[in-house]
């Protein structure tokens, strides 16, 4: 079928078509050390704004691969918690492979980043982000010194 065929039939079903937009926004900051959790919520609920756009999906990805973005409620039990957890599956007194090839000190960084993961899609509605009341977006510092970092926020709607 022709793609002019099926707007005909789109109309006739009562469809619209409505374009996609995209808009990307980099968020800087600077982390205090390993175990840094940041809420990034406000933030990229302003990016969301910015955009102008009602409905889509808000991606935010963390370029590089020692740090991590996911959702929890941010309190302070949960941001002690957190860490906690990854330091019991990534403990810093056991040897990685990672440390014997490049003698950073980081190999536990890069095992957790990878456990927790480098992006999240939320999606919004009404220019809203549509997490639940105690869920917000938190960046975590999983390096072990302080680092100067950047999000990317890339947002695909109408």
């Amino acid at each position: 079928m022709s793609l002019l065929a099926w707007l005909k039939l789109y109309k006739r079903l009562g469809f619209f078509w409505s374009p996609l937009a995209v808009f990307t926004k980099r968020l800087g900051f600077t982390t205090k050390a390993e175990n840094d959790v940041v809420d990034i919520t406000e933030d990229v609920q302003q990016v969301v704004k910015e955009s102008a756009l009602a409905d889509g999906v808000a991606t935010v990805f963390v370029p590089g691969s020692t740090a991590a973005v996911t959702t929890m409620e941010y309190e302070p039990g949960l941001t002690e918690d957190v860490p906690g957890m990854l330091e019991r599956v990534a403990p810093r007194d056991i040897p990685y492979a990672h440390e014997e090839a490049w003698h950073d000190g980081n190999g536990r960084s890069h095992v957790k980043a990878s456990l927790v993961g480098p992006s999240l899609s939320v999606p919004f509605v009404d220019g809203r982000l549509t997490l639940g009341t105690w869920q917000q977006i938190v960046f975590l510092e999983l390096d072990i010194r302080p680092r100067k970092r950047e999000v990317v926020v890339q947002l695909v709607g109408s």
